[in-house]
Parts: C-alpha cells; structure tokens; sequence
C-alpha cells in the first residue's frame, strides 16, 4: 500500500512575524515547506529543528528575476508544489502634510508586485501540484479608510482585488483561492503601532487559526471575528460618515516607516 506524499507549500515573508508562526503549524504536520524571505538566518535556523522538511530560498521578493529563480528551484527540487501562502509584506504610514509618493511606491511594490511576480512563478507548479491552493494575505484595513493608511491600504485593496478576480480565472483549472484578511496581531511590524490596537491576537493563535481553517478552503478568512464584526457593518456606512469616524482616529505623531 502506498503512502500519500506529504503536502508541499510555499511560504513567503516566513522569517517572522504571522509568516514564522505559520511555518510551525505546517511543519508540525510533517508536511515540505518552501519558505522565503529577505532575512536568512531564520530559515535556516527552520531547517535545522525540521531536518529534511524546509527549503530555504532566501531573496528579496521585489526583484522579478529572484523569484524566477526561486521558482526555477522549486521545480528543480520538487517538481511541483499544493499550497502557496503569499504573506511578505509591509506598512509604511503617510504624512498628508508631506506627501511623498516613494512611501506609497515602496509599499506597493512590496506588498502588490512582489505578490504578483510570485503568482507568476507559482501558477505553473500549482498546476502540477495536487488539490492546489492559492492564499494571500490582505488586511481588514481594506474594509475601511483609515488614517495615514494610503500607501498600506491601497496596496493590500489591491492584493485582495488580484486575488478575487484570479479566484474566478482559475476556477476552471480546480485552482481554489483563499484571501486572509487579518485584523490586528502581536508581531514586530504592529509593535511600532503608536495607536490602540483592540482586540489583538497573539500571533501563534492567529496562525493556528489560518491554518485550521485553510484546511476548508474558505474565500476568506477574516480574523478575529469581534473586530470584523465591528468593521464590517462601518464599511457599509455612507462616505461622509466614515469621513467623521476617519477624522476622529487620526493621530498627530509623525508616521511610522518600515525601512527596505
């Protein structure tokens, strides 16, 4: 009797954060991880405690060519892969007093190309994969305008939209797509927040619970429930109204940069 091959993933911004937590609960299930990121001491440090199980591939994923050459060593290495985790990212703020467009380039590029050009590299080793399974990691800032949010909510909005309207194009090949919209969690990126953050989640149980629902293949995982609830009947509201509550949020304090 044969046994079923374990799964194999590719994760991306695996080295902290939401990424790192999620890691942990694909591993513990024996399954094969690919994972990425800029920082490679974490990956390898993975591979040590889950010998035989992680394939690093460090690289910066805004440069296209990188991840055709990590995608190239995937297929090299395993031929195919069953689940794709798109979660590198990153949040700068916006200073409307002091626009600057490269803060919204920078974050864009991050969060929206570099997604795009892994898609690119995955889609054909999806479809050589088994039940394939494409999943992105917008944010529940896309349900409402916040302040300062310009750069970081239109580059998740964006993500969301790619991966809704790739959600219908990939249906005919059985290709099912996932989109997590995460509200505010305890890992290095939020910590910087100088804001209140309610209802925050720690981080390894935010990635047990992506990964316990990914088992259902949900459309979208919107997490944690109360603050969606919150946020979704707000969304619904007229312009002017969420102007007010938008105005109401708005803090003074300069805005926080996340540094390439």
């Amino acid at each position: 009797m044969s046994l079923t091959p374990q799964r194999r993933y590719w994760l991306t911004g695996a080295s902290n954060g939401i990424g790192a937590a999620l890691a942990e609960e694909i591993l513990k299930t024996g399954a094969h991880l690919a994972v990425s990121s800029r920082s490679l001491a974490p990956l390898k440090v993975l591979s040590q405690r889950y010998p035989g199980q992680v394939l690093v591939l460090a690289g910066d994923l805004t440069n296209s060519q990188t991840v055709r050459e990590i995608g190239e060593q995937i297929a090299k290495e395993w031929g195919s892969l069953d689940t794709v985790i798109l979660n590198a990212g990153t949040c700068e703020y916006v200073d409307a007093k002091q626009f600057d467009a490269s803060i919204v380039e920078h974050v864009v590029r991050t969060n929206l190309l570099a997604s795009s050009y892994c898609i690119e590299a995955a889609l054909p080793l999806l479809r050589a994969g088994t039940a394939a399974h494409l999943v992105g990691v917008a944010s529940s800032v896309t349900y409402l305008p916040l302040p300062r949010a310009e750069a970081y909510g239109t580059s998740k909005a964006g993500l969301r939209y790619l991966f809704e309207s790739l959600r219908i194009d990939l249906a005919p090949e059985g290709i099912e797509v996932t989109v997590v919209s995460p509200g505010f969690v305890d890992t290095p990126l939020m910590a910087k927040n100088d804001f209140p953050m309610p209802l925050s989640w720690p981080v390894d149980k935010t990635a047990r619970h992506i990964f316990d629902q990914l088992k259902n293949r949900p459309l979208e995982i919107a997490l944690p429930a109360m603050l969606m609830a919150a946020l979704w009947p707000l969304s619904k509201l007229p312009d002017r109204i969420k102007l007010e509550i938008g105005k109401r949020m708005v803090r003074s304090s300069p805005p926080i940069m996340d540094q390439p």
